[in-house]
Formats: structure tokens, sequence, C-alpha cells
């Protein structure tokens, strides 16, 4: 069990994390932000206009070959200071506890989180970009181009007042 400088909540439930892992990943770069400090991190990519860079690594910069030809991409990335194992939350803007698979929330058993992010361009092994949310340093787990004919769901609703516990 892991938790971040902000703690548990009263209301919330951890997770007994197993002692070992199911699998390994690669961090493939770095995700240059101006934020610092999580209380001054934008709840999410829609909530800035900064432009932020994504540092791919050298042994890796082949892959990010004809990504120009996007507008938009999906960044999948490692909140590795986020609180870990949590399964049930309590939101600050929220009137009671919610499960964490229902929130976007970085704390979670495995910390992974995605933007949608505008490409604005890029310079050998980096990309500069638009609408992210993380801490600066934050590790890039994995690009994926964005299609907005497959990956868009306009009919998608999130009831949260859903009464299932």
């Amino acid at each position: 069990m892991q938790a971040d400088e902000f703690g548990v909540r009263p209301g919330e439930v951890m997770a007994d994390l197993p002692e070992s892992f199911d699998a390994g990943l690669h961090f493939i770069g770095r995700l240059r932000t101006p934020w610092t400090e999580r209380a001054d991190c934008p709840k999410n990519g829609l909530e800035t206009q900064d432009i932020c860079t994504v540092e791919v690594d050298p042994a890796y910069a082949a892959g990010l070959g004809n990504v120009t030809g996007c507008t938009h991409l999906i960044l999948l990335y490692w909140m590795e200071r986020a609180t870990r194992g949590l399964l049930v939350q309590q939101p600050r803007h929220a009137d009671g506890p919610r499960g964490t698979f229902s929130l976007r929330s970085p704390a979670r058993p495995n910390p992974i989180a995605l933007s949608v992010v505008e490409l604005l361009g890029r310079e050998g092994n980096t990309l500069q970009v638009r609408g992210l949310d993380c801490l600066d340093g934050t590790p890039l787990l994995d690009i994926k181009p964005y299609y907005a004919t497959t990956d868009s769901r306009p009919e998608a609703q999130v009831n949260r007042a859903s009464a299932d516990q």
C-alpha cells in the first residue's frame, strides 16, 4: 500500500496490493509541463492552454515517424506520485464516496493516466502538445494516434448518481 502526500481520506478504501508485479514496463520518455506541485496541476487537459513538451528517449525516437500526420494523440503516462491501491475514493467535489474505476483520478492500483492532446509540432525526439494535466517529469508509457472516427463516442454518458455499489 502506498499513499501520496495527501494521504487517505475518511471513507476511502485501500486494496492490499500483491508483493510482486504481473508485468514490466519501459518508460519511453518524460512529459515536461509547467506544474511541479499537484495542487497547481489542472484537473484535466481541457482546463489549460499551456504548451507542454513530450520528450521521447532517443532509443524510441524512430517510433515518432509519421506522427506529424496526426492532429491529436493519446498519451499514456505513469502517475508515479499518486496513491496506489485506492478502491473507494472520496473526491473533494463529490457528495459521497465513489468507486475508483468510475473516476479519472490518478489514485488507483495502477496509476496509468491518459490525455488526448493536440499535436502542435515535432523537433527531433520532442513533441509540442496542448492538453496535458500532469506534473513535470511524469514518465511516458506510450503514444497512440487519436482517431475521431473510432475513439470518439458522442453518446457516452456518466451518471454520477448511479446507485450500484
